[in-house]
């Protein structure tokens, strides 16, 4: 896993997805976009996101990914105070998601005809896999009133006229149309 941590991110990854990243916008800026394909790889984007460069959902840190084929693991640390804040909850079942905690998450991701798809496969709490109805019990009552449309399951139109995004062994393809 290419991890890279704010005071470490090498700046010429974070500089390369910068780069990366304008490019896209660029191009989706024409009115037909150059087709070939961009490689953005995964120490490309950890440098990005430890460069503080990106904004994190509140009580998400440190964030850092990995792409196996059609597969993205995330490793973060979450403070899930934050994350509920103004939401307290009475239910027995959403304890576990308290405190500060480090978190793992494992999700098939993919983009075709302008559409992403991502399903979470699963979620660990410092080390702890969390079931599945009491992980879609929490999306339901903190994350999906903030971020309409996220889920355990969600679709979602894909930015700059990207019309396929493609994970591979720690990298992501995209190509525009």
């Amino acid at each position: 896993m290419g991890i890279a941590h704010a005071a470490g991110a090498p700046p010429d990854l974070a500089a390369s997805a910068e780069r990366k990243f304008r490019y896209l916008d660029q191009n989706a800026q024409r009115e037909h976009p150059d087709p070939r394909p961009i490689e953005l790889t995964e120490a490309e984007v950890n440098a990005y996101l430890a460069s503080g460069k990106v904004r994190l959902p509140a009580g998400v840190e440190s964030l850092r990914l990995a792409g196996t084929p059609g597969v993205i693991a995330a490793h973060c640390r979450i403070d899930f105070d934050r994350v509920r804040a103004g939401r307290p909850s009475s239910s027995p079942l959403l304890q576990l998601f308290s405190g500060v905690h480090e978190v793992e998450v494992e999700a098939q991701a993919a983009g075709s005809n302008h559409q992403g798809r991502v399903h979470v496969n699963s979620l660990a709490i410092d080390g702890i896999e969390v079931p599945r109805f009491l992980l879609q019990l929490f999306v339901e009552r903190f994350v999906t009133p903030r971020y309409p449309g996220v889920g355990l399951d969600s679709t979602f139109t894909l930015p700059d006229k990207i019309d396929e995004a493609t994970v591979g062994q720690h990298e992501l393809t995209v190509v525009q149309k």
